[in-house]
This record gives structure tokens, C-alpha cells and sequence, in this order.
């Protein structure tokens, strides 16, 4: 099993350092591998006024510390092919995993610059996408070291998402790519307060049971401390004090299927 866990933007390197360790513990527990994630800049904002985070730079020096210090692998998205140019000059060594955000899953120059790195890929399916649709973006990645490929719901009218379960064993029955499910993102309301994303982090726990009962082994969780107080996607990241009982309950739910 597989876990990528950490809170939506990188804030401080205090924040993130407790969120990582916290994360790692837990998933060490159950010999879980474990991926800290976050972002240095949240580029798909619903309105100006959304902050978008520290920088890359200031991001990824913090993200070197918390390597260094708890030994763990990292994960954060990119938005352009000189972004990526940049990790790979001078934090080859610190990332991990890049991220193609869902939105940008069919930027052809995007996805085959990080496919040319010696990174892993983690491409989120757009929201926009049927499960059939993925063989197209793969096609796009065959130079790439590993392809993940994440589920993060599909839209259902104005600012609502559905997760097709149906659609999720379309992809593990069709793909050699390893399939992530993101059950954080799945129940947020896209723009769904106007000037920034709703949603619901209640229904988290129960997606992640559903899931791992499917079969999926590998899932994707935004954690934060105070989600409310988050300066994005708080409503659906799901509260640090509630990690270790949803993931206890996914290594349970995998081994009873």
C-alpha cells in the first residue's frame, strides 16, 4: 500500500515538518510507503483573491529539510515545462514525484517533459474524463520512468463531483499504471463558495473504505492541522487527528476484500 498525505499548499516549514511526521508514523506503523506532498504555488485558483503559496524555491528548501530530517519520499505538482527545468537543475535530488494537475492531464509538452525526467509521474485524471480515456494520456508517457494515474472524482453538474467506483475498476482492470485514489479532492464542490472551492470532508473516511474494499492500494489525502484555517481547499482536506483511524481502517477494509 501506498499513502500520499500532506496539506495543500506548503506554508511553513514547521507546519509541514509536524504534517510529514505525523503522516510517516502512522504509515510506518503499518509498513505503508509513505509520500509527503504539497504545493509551492496553487496556479488554479477560483479568484484572484486566492493566496497561491510560497514560491517553488522557498518550498522545495523546506522540503530538502524535511527529507533530510524523516527520510521520507515527496511529491508536489508542476504547471510548466520550465518549472520541471528547474526542479530537475537544482532540486533534482529533493522531488520525488512530480504532479501533473488534472486540469492540465492532456498538456502534451507538460506530461512528456516530466516523463523525459527520472521522476515518477503522478498524472490526476481530469474531471472531465471517462475512465477510457486515460489510454490517451498514457500514449503520452512512454518514455517515463512510472506513471501513476489519480482519480479525484468526476464532474456532475455545477460545482459537483462523483466518484464512478465502476470507473475505478474500469482503470485497475485496464492499466498496467499504478491507479491512486484521491479522496479528498473527491468531495470538494469545485468554486462551489463563489470566490473559492467548497466541500466536504466528512465523507472522506467512507470513500477511503470503499476504495480500499475495491481493491485499490494506493491513495491520496490532503491533511492539515486546521483545515478552516487553510488558505486552500480546506472544506475537503481531511484534520491531522483523523489520519491514523482513516488509515487504520484502509489497511482493515484491504484485508478483509
Amino acid at each position: 500500500m501506498k499513502i500520499i498525505a500532506g496539506p495543500c499548499q506548503h506554508e511553513t516549514l514547521t507546519e509541514s515538518l509536524l504534517i510529514a511526521n505525523i503522516c510517516k508514523k502512522v504509515c510506518d506503523k503499518h509498513g505503508i510507503e509513505y509520500y509527503f506532498k504539497a504545493s509551492f504555488d496553487k496556479a488554479n485558483r477560483s479568484s484572484m483573491q486566492g493566496k497561491r503559496g510560497v514560491g517553488l524555491n522557498a518550498t522545495l528548501d523546506d522540503f530538502a529539510t524535511i527529507k533530510n530530517t524523516l527520510g521520507c519520499k515527496t511529491l508536489t505538482d508542476v504547471h510548466t515545462v520550465e518549472q520541471i527545468s528547474h526542479i530537475t537543475t537544482f532540486y533534482n535530488a529533493v522531488v520525488d514525484v512530480l504532479q501533473i494537475p488534472a486540469f492540465l492531464c492532456r498538456q502534451t509538452d507538460l506530461v512528456q517533459a516530466a516523463c523525459d525526467t527520472d521522476k515518477i509521474v503522478n498524472i490526476k485524471k481530469g474531471q472531465f474524463l471517462a475512465p477510457w480515456d486515460v489510454k490517451g494520456i498514457l500514449s503520452k508517457c512512454t518514455d517515463a520512468k512510472e506513471v501513476w494515474i489519480t482519480e479525484r472524482g468526476t464532474s456532475f453538474g455545477y460545482n459537483s463531483l462523483v466518484v464512478d467506483y465502476t470507473g475505478l475498476i474500469y482503470m485497475l482492470d485496464n492499466y498496467d499504471s499504478d491507479i491512486v485514489f484521491d479522496v479528498t479532492h473527491s468531495v470538494q464542490k469545485p468554486g462551489g463558495l463563489g470566490d473559492s472551492s467548497g466541500g466536504n470532508r466528512d465523507y472522506v473516511p467512507g470513500l477511503a473504505r470503499a476504495g480500499s474494499a475495491l481493491g485499490i492500494t494506493s491513495f491520496f489525502i490532503e491533511v492539515h492541522p486546521m483545515p478552516d484555517d487553510s488558505p486552500s481547499d480546506g472544506p475537503n482536506m481531511l484534520r491531522l487527528d483523523n489520519f491514523e483511524q482513516v488509515v487504520d481502517d484502509l489497511v482493515k477494509y484491504q484485508y478483509e476484500q
